[in-house]
């Protein structure tokens, strides 16, 4: 007994005197100082976009910028009711897009949108237009839970029920249809906190509003529409480069022809060429096959037949392939892994993972394969920053990872974005771009929306015109754009960016010279 007081003692006195030996001196004020503003610089030129020298008229439009984004703060700080991104974005949309920073964000080139769907890529404004084309057939009302079915048909549908949608709308009125319209294939609320109790519930309306959009939208004459119509509204908000995903459905029209994916691609294709002869500032469109990922196997080894197919005939268009939905509900990517590694590896892979907040469930852990099976980038990653080891790893492959901020919050990720986990990534060099999701579905723009959220609210109040511009840059870095389109899309927006900051310049003298006089 006595050995082990004598033993112990020791022990504690070498602790004690580690203790008095490791206990740091207290600098003096000078040192202090010195020492904080050192880390305060040191963090500053770790943080994304640190690399990026301004010009001179960059710098006064920067000055320009954080003058507004500073008011915002300041306002936020005062009153946190107040500060747009700790609220939910439906309950914030008129403040947001009466917000002199988030008009000067949508005049601003953005680059490339390289997370967004299909059919969730033109305003609803789009989906109202297509219901007063002739021959659209509606059964059922609309509702929140199981929206009407819709067919384009020369003749009445299979089945009881069916009424044209022309003569809905002598009945109730265009206003009152329009609005119907709006209202079902958007998943704004009023109260959106309370209206989607869970992830689950709002992704069960969030599918649904995609099923029921299908037979409108697979229409072909309303499917060449919708999406020369996106281009539009993208080139507006000054993106200039869009690589999306979708299922390739089999499209239709009033002579019962359907249409295989090699021929939607090729819809797509032509669009995007007619489009570019008269938008010489749009770099162009890519397309990713993104099938669902709740699946059998059988299904989704057609899906990679199917991936196999269009790399050999459109390889220069159609760049990747992906599964998509619900990670919670879906198959994990462990799944079908073996089946993913069969294919060849000049087949782009770029994953939805980690779109979750559990930890340590088969979900997030999508990640993981998603980095083995070699994806080029990460759909959301949204809970990578649980996993330190796996962020290193991304890191230092330099896989992008796709970060959409309003969706997240959306489909009840994140409630306030200050809380949202790439804060983290934008205080490091981390490959990362901001993207859109299904902009149309809430009402957003197709990515200002998303830009000013994550300058206002997910980066530092430090980080400015820099991360912008490097954010612009990222989009066309980490696109599946070859070698040389890449080389052309960054001279593109090079004088796109100079365009915009002369013009912003001369605007603000002028304004400057009419206050003086």
């Amino acid at each position: 007994m006595l050995i082990w007081s004598a033993l112990l003692l020791i022990s504690f006195t070498t602790c004690e005197a580690k203790m008095i030996v490791d206990r740091p001196v207290r600098p003096t004020p000078d040192e202090y100082h010195r020492q904080r503003e050192a880390l305060v610089q040191q963090e500053a030129e770790h943080a994304l976009g640190a690399d990026i020298v301004l010009s001179a008229n960059e710098t006064i439009v920067n000055d320009h910028l954080m003058a507004l984004k500073r008011a915002e703060l300041a306002e936020g700080f005062e009153n946190p009711y107040q500060f747009a991104p700790a609220r939910h974005i439906f309950e914030v949309l008129d403040k947001i897009e009466a917000s002199p920073l988030f008009q000067l964000i949508r005049k601003m080139p953005k680059g490339g949108v390289l997370h967004a769907h299909d059919t969730a890529l033109a305003s609803t404004e789009v989906i109202v237009n297509a219901t007063y084309q002739e021959h659209l057939w509606q059964r059922g009302e609309f509702s929140r839970e199981n929206g009407p079915d819709f067919r384009f048909s020369t003749t009445v549908p299979a089945g009881d029920g069916w009424e044209l949608v022309g003569d809905i709308r002598k009945r109730v009125g265009d206003s009152q249809y329009d609005e119907a319209v709006r209202q079902h294939f958007t998943l704004y609320d009023k109260d959106p906190i309370n209206a989607y109790k869970s992830i689950n519930e709002v992704w069960s309306r969030f599918a649904a509003m995609f099923f029921s959009l299908e037979p409108i939208v697979t229409f072909k004459p309303v499917w060449e529409m919708y999406f020369r119509q996106a281009l539009e509204e993208f080139y507006d908000d000054n993106v200039m480069y869009l690589e999306f995903r979708g299922v390739l459905p089999s499209l239709y029209d009033l002579h019962n022809t359907t249409y295989t994916p090699e021929e939607v691609v090729q819809i797509y294709i032509n669009i995007t060429e007619q489009f570019k002869a008269t938008h010489p500032r749009f770099a162009g469109t890519k397309f990713i096959y993104a099938p669902l990922r709740l699946a059998d196997n059988e299904t989704v080894e057609q899906y990679l037949g199917i991936a196999e197919r269009l790399h050999l005939r459109y390889g220069h268009y159609v760049v990747g392939f992906d599964l998509v939905g619900q990670e919670d509900l879906g198959r994990p990517l462990l799944d079908f892994a073996d089946m993913l590694l069969s294919l060849p590896p000049s087949i782009n892979l770029v994953f939805h993972a980690g779109e979750t907040n559990w930890h340590g469930m088969r979900t997030d852990e999508n990640m993981i394969d998603a980095v083995l099976l070699g994806t080029k980038r990460i759909g959301h990653g949204y809970a990578l920053l649980k996993h330190p080891l796996l962020l290193e790893e991304v890191k230092r492959r330099q896989i992008c990872v796709e970060v959409n901020p309003v969706s997240n919050q959306v489909l009840k990720l994140v409630a306030d974005y200050r809380n949202h986990p790439a804060s983290a990534f934008f205080a490091t060099d981390f490959p990362l771009v901001i993207s859109s999701d299904d902009p149309s579905f809430w009402r957003a723009k197709p990515l200002s929306h998303d830009f000013y959220i994550a300058f206002l609210g997910i980066a530092s109040a430090h980080q400015d015109l820099r991360l912008l511009k490097k954010l612009a840059l990222n989009s066309l870095h980490y696109s599946l754009m070859n070698g040389i389109e890449k080389q052309s899309a960054l001279v593109q927006f090079e004088m796109a960016w100079n365009s915009f900051i002369n013009l912003t310049v001369e605007q603000m003298m002028e304004k400057q010279t009419i206050t003086d006089n």
